[in-house]
């Protein structure tokens, strides 16, 4: 089918469409809601956008195609659940794709997968050419290798997958569709006086306090993982909705430029590939700890990071490793390509530039980070 002029709004989009929202809290797939959000997807396409859908829902969709009700939560027993789900669920999407005339393609990921230069662009390559020949990709962690997302670690759940498909393949827009209608200031279930947050410029600790923990008894994410992927999305250029999947035509206003839910909107105009894949943190080895004049050197005024200005080395890490930069508090800086092992930075913290080269015997240069292997989050 021929593309056509793509119409106002963004232009590249990747869709997560949550547990909750295409069971419609039930414990089976909802074939009303996944047909609405196919419907939109296909609408988007004939006007010539591109869409890439990260799906949850293979564990409830195993648990309904073998028809069991006990609620098991170790892990051996939920990959089960997810290579049988998996197939069913493909087989759903396949179906109602299929009837409004469009192609769909599974990709299954893992950090693995992308943690690997190679492989990433490998996985990137895959990516836009589907989305260049008018298929529609469906991307899942590949719930039956991948046993931290089965277990519910945040950085293996499909939020951030989501995030880094954003990231991979330059997305405009990504859209977190659930079943809430993005983030209040309180739980709107039990505070009836919670208002909607509209807009939010920046994560700070305050909006990840008010996210709480996860609200999700089906799925392994929750308005946290939601926030630590807008982190992601936002700091690779895309805008980030987090909206009601339910609501009339949502993906459809959202692509066409309409605010519904929270936006976070992006923090960078787009950054080029392989800094993306620093960003992605899939490859970061240790932390750089550095003084509050070092971050401020990194973040606003695009310094390289020096010597000077590390306060603590946390490794093991290589000459060559991506890692994270740090406060003393924990809270993220930016992450970069070392010049300089742990054991070497650990030697040469805190000093002068000028004396690398007589406490080691040897130098890689002035900087622990070069400014130009460097992201700032």
């Amino acid at each position: 089918m021929a593309k056509q002029r793509a119409q106002p709004g963004y232009r590249r989009i990747v869709a997560k469409f949550g547990t909750n929202l295409l069971t419609a809290g039930t414990d089976k797939l909802d074939v009303a809601t996944m047909s609405s959000l196919v419907a939109q997807v296909v609408r988007l396409m004939d006007e010539g956008r591109e869409v890439l859908i990260v799906t949850s829902g293979a564990i409830a969709a195993g648990r309904q195609r073998l028809d069991i009700t006990e609620n098991r939560r170790d892990i051996p027993f939920r990959q089960v659940l997810a290579s049988v789900g998996q197939a069913h669920l493909m087989r759903q999407y396949d179906r109602l794709f299929a009837a409004r005339g469009r192609v769909v393609a599974q990709t299954l990921l893992t950090r693995r997968d992308l943690s690997d230069r190679i492989g990433y662009l490998n996985a990137r390559n895959t990516l836009l050419g589907l989305l260049e020949i008018g298929v529609v990709p469906i991307v899942n962690e590949n719930d039956a290798v991948a046993i931290d997302e089965i277990a519910g670690a945040r950085i293996g759940d499909n939020d951030n997958l989501s995030a880094l498909v954003a990231n991979l393949i330059d997305a405009d827009l990504l859209a977190l569709l659930t079943d809430t209608n993005g983030l209040f200031t309180a739980d709107p279930r039990t505070h009836k006086t919670a208002q909607l947050i509209e807009r939010i410029d920046r994560v700070t600790p305050e909006i990840e306090a008010i996210a709480g923990g996860s609200d999700s008894a089906r799925g392994t994410g929750g308005m946290v993982t939601k926030l630590q992927a807008a982190k992601l999305g936002t700091g690779g250029g895309s805008d980030v909705f987090i909206a009601n999947g339910r609501e009339r035509d949502v993906l459809y206003r959202l692509a066409s430029g309409e605010h519904v839910g929270t936006m976070l909107p992006a923090r960078r105009s787009r950054v080029e590939s392989r800094k993306r894949w620093m960003l992605s943190g899939l490859t970061t080895k240790g932390a750089i700890i550095v003084d509050a004049g070092a971050a401020k050197a990194l973040t606003e005024r695009s310094k390289s990071l020096l010597p000077a200005g590390v306060r603590d080395v946390q490794g093991p890490f290589k000459r060559g490793d991506t890692v994270n930069i740090v406060l003393p508090d924990g809270h993220a800086v930016a992450c970069g390509i070392t010049n300089y092992d742990d054991r070497d930075l650990t030697a040469i913290r805190g000093l002068r530039s000028d004396r690398i080269e007589s406490v080691l015997g040897h130098q890689y240069g002035s900087e622990v980070v070069h400014r130009n292997n460097l992201v700032v989050l």
